[in-house]
């Protein structure tokens, strides 16, 4: 195979950065060494950028890297539909024009739309909640997706979706032909691993926290994430387990975050549940690591690489009964109806009192969790475009 012309989409990269910017990162870092590429162009808002690194930096916005001036111009306007939608009009005539000439490249949205193509073209999509779960998202994304969906499905040759349950709901859904559709698990970053005692220590100190002595969530805080259940699952935890493992809440603000936080700021005075915001990159391995148990109990998920983060640290899990979360867990994790928030509290006991379950969790969640690798992820997707250039698409 000849080397591949690509042109990746990176306008999720950006901080925080959560798990479609994570996927987006990998992917560009991927393919930017790999050896079957011959050329990587990288897009951000119809503009050709060098490296997006810095913008997944906290430095972002007080010194270093910093977005353009059109990026941070999407970002304040996105709360306005009728702007917004202006905004996404402008971005497409520019990457149109910059695309011009290059039709012997590949292009790839990790963030599911594409702009008007000159060659082949592939999106990712990671869910489809703004379908099935429109009250978990602002009208101003309803209203984007109701007007890019549909040309993107046009202009896409080929699909990519985190997970195979997401691949079925596309499939029926957009009624999008099977053999034009591929399920690439996301991958494990190798700094989440088990950890010594010494080694957590140092860095739980500085967060106020006990190594094996709280439970953990990381989560962006919106209504989807059900982080509402969650607090009051374990608040109905017998008193001395309330006391000895608080619960820690790591992750930035979402969209309709007010009445979560609300809650929150309630609940913390307590002293049993914290709210920690975003924690840098390279502290959360440590905080993941140092858990008693980490209980993600989203109402839905295109993937859900938290669990999975949390299973390659050593960590045993609690998830919701979500068809992707189930995917990756396996009978591995405990799952719960994520409406049923007494069963939760109830799981939630046994979790951090059987300990045999906790061995087993343990070893086989470490296990389960070296299938998955973002070398593998760029390999599968590397395919997909190998695939299609051989086809003679575009």
């Amino acid at each position: 195979m000849s080397g591949l012309h690509i042109i990746l989409d990176v306008d999720a990269i950006r901080y925080p950065l959560t798990g479609i910017g994570r996927y987006a990162y990998e992917l560009s870092k991927g393919l930017a060494q790999h050896p079957r590429v011959r050329s990587l162009r990288l897009m951000a808002n119809g503009r050709w950028v060098v490296d997006p690194a810095p913008w997944a930096s906290a430095q972002v916005g007080r010194a270093g890297g910093r977005p353009s001036r059109l990026m941070r111009l999407g970002a304040s306007l996105a709360a306005q539909p009728l702007i917004l939608a202006g905004y996404r009009q402008l971005m497409s005539l520019l990457a149109c024009q910059r695309l011009k000439g290059l039709a012997d490249h590949l292009y790839h949205s990790p963030n599911y739309f594409l702009p008007p193509c000159r060659g082949p073209a592939v999106a990712t999509i990671h869910d489809l909640s703004v379908f099935q779960y429109p009250q978990f998202h602002p009208p101003e994304r309803r209203a984007l997706f109701e007007h890019e969906w549909p040309k993107t499905l046009g202009r896409a040759q080929y699909l990519i979706t985190d997970s195979e349950a997401i691949r079925r709901d596309v499939i029926a859904y957009c009624n999008w032909p099977a053999e034009r559709i591929s399920a690439i698990p996301l991958g494990v970053d190798p700094v989440f691993h088990p950890r010594l005692p010494a080694e957590l220590i140092p860095h739980l100190s500085r967060y106020g926290l006990q190594l094996d002595g709280y439970c953990l969530c990381v989560a962006t805080i919106e209504p989807r994430k059900n982080i509402l259940g969650l607090i009051e699952a374990h608040a109905h935890l017998p008193p001395q387990l309330r006391q000895r493992f608080p619960l820690i809440l790591i992750g930035a603000p979402g969209w309709n975050s007010a009445p979560i936080h609300a809650r929150i700021a309630a609940a913390q005075g307590s002293g049993q549940l914290r709210y920690l915001d975003y924690v840098d990159d390279q502290d959360l391995p440590f905080l993941m690591a140092g858990a008693r148990l980490f209980v993600f109990p989203s109402f839905y998920e295109g993937f859900g690489l938290p669990p999975l983060e949390a299973m390659a640290s050593g960590v045993p899990v609690i998830t919701s009964t979500c068809p992707s979360l189930t995917e990756i867990v396996q009978g591995i994790a405990l799952q719960v109806d994520p409406f049923d928030h007494a069963v939760l509290s109830q799981t939630m006991q046994r979790a951090l009192e059987d300990e045999e379950w906790r061995r087993q969790a343990r070893a086989a969640g470490i296990e389960r969790s070296r299938r998955y690798s973002w070398h593998a992820c760029v390999e599968q997707t590397l395919a997909v475009y190998a695939r299609l250039r051989g086809s003679g698409v575009g």
